[in-house]
């Protein structure tokens, strides 16, 4: 292998650490100050995944709800296996929070905190994500 080989294949890891491939994803919503029996909800699904879907609502599905629908994540930095972004909304209500990735060989694990503004409320959302292989090839089989 040539050097502008290599340099060129570690710009590409640099610029996206996560390729696309089919996980097994678990998704763990809590709110700490709901009764016990309300406090958590967990789904689980296989889908593929990729860093651009990281920081949007197919990564963290509450992303969707409607309280949430002017937030969004962005400012995305990166030191080492690790990827954050800040949540930032539109709209005044004072809604804060950020989301951290952690990114290895076999599995990602992800938590979005959110603060609901004017409240003292807060929750997370939390992905982990298993390799199960690449996506065409996978999806194809798991059906």
């Amino acid at each position: 292998m040539s050097i502008s080989a290599i340099v060129a294949c570690s710009v590409a890891a640099a610029v996206n650490p996560l390729p696309t491939h089919f996980y097994e994803v678990t998704t763990v919503t809590a709110m700490p100050h709901l009764e016990e029996n309300l406090r958590y909800a967990t789904t689980h699904e296989k889908r593929c995944l990729s860093q651009p879907d990281l920081s949007s609502a197919v990564a963290f599905p509450v992303l969707s709800h409607v309280a949430l629908r002017d937030c969004r994540l962005g400012a995305e930095s990166r030191e080492g296996d690790t990827l954050s972004y800040t949540l930032t909304c539109d709209g005044g209500h004072g809604t804060t929070g950020n989301a951290v990735w952690r990114i290895s060989e076999q599995q990602i694990s992800g938590t979005l905190s959110v603060k609901l503004g004017g409240k003292n409320f807060t929750f997370y959302q939390r992905v982990t994500a298993r390799v199960l292989g690449e996506c065409a090839s996978a999806a194809n089989t798991d059906r």
